[in-house]
């Protein structure tokens, strides 16, 4: 009977001391005006803005092209912001070869192909396992589910953009697994 009077009298001397704490904050909040809890915007919804920045907003806005600079400069020496480069719209001018002045001698030239397309065109059905492994260990991440779904979709590119030696070496290694491959 003893102990439950000792467990009765802590938690009763535990719920006064909540009590008085509840009470004390209670009066302590009340003279100032409690703020209720705004919920987080989700994402992709555009934040809400403040009544003030929409009206600055609105007001700048409103300006012409002529208030815009007066604007800017007096926010430049304000804030101390130094003056930015400012990049032209169209960007920069390109200066001419020396073989394009020549209309003539240029038109006479050929372009040099750098840059070239291999592309799988067929392959030998008795010799596709060792087609998709190759395949595989050539093309970079490629795992060997995407590999055979990639060689079975022929014709298709397998590299573009490359040089020739690379082109040459893909079309070596694959010509020898039983693929007809072109190089354009």
């Amino acid at each position: 009977m003893n102990s439950l009077r000792l467990v009765f009298r802590q938690n009763l001397r535990q719920l006064r001391q909540f009590h008085k704490c509840a009470t004390t904050q209670q009066t302590a909040t009340s003279a100032q005006p409690v703020e209720p809890l705004t919920i987080p915007v989700p994402e992709g919804v555009d934040k809400p803005v403040s009544a003030k920045i929409d009206k600055i907003a609105n007001d700048i806005t409103a300006l012409n092209l002529i208030e815009v600079a007066e604007l800017s400069d007096v926010l430049k020496k304000r804030l101390n912001l130094p003056d930015a480069p400012i990049m032209p719209v169209g960007g920069f001018a390109v200066a001419p070869a020396a073989g394009a002045e020549d209309g003539d001698e240029g038109a006479a030239k050929k372009k040099v192909q750098t840059e070239f397309t291999v592309k799988l065109i067929k392959f030998d059905e008795k010799q596709k396992v060792a087609l998709i492994k190759e395949c595989k260990n050539l093309l970079e991440g490629m795992n060997l589910v995407q590999a055979k779904k990639f060689v079975e979709s022929a014709p298709t590119v397998i590299k573009s953009d490359i040089p020739k030696d690379e082109a040459e070496k893909l079309k070596e290694a694959l010509g020898k697994v039983g693929a007809v491959i072109e190089i354009e």
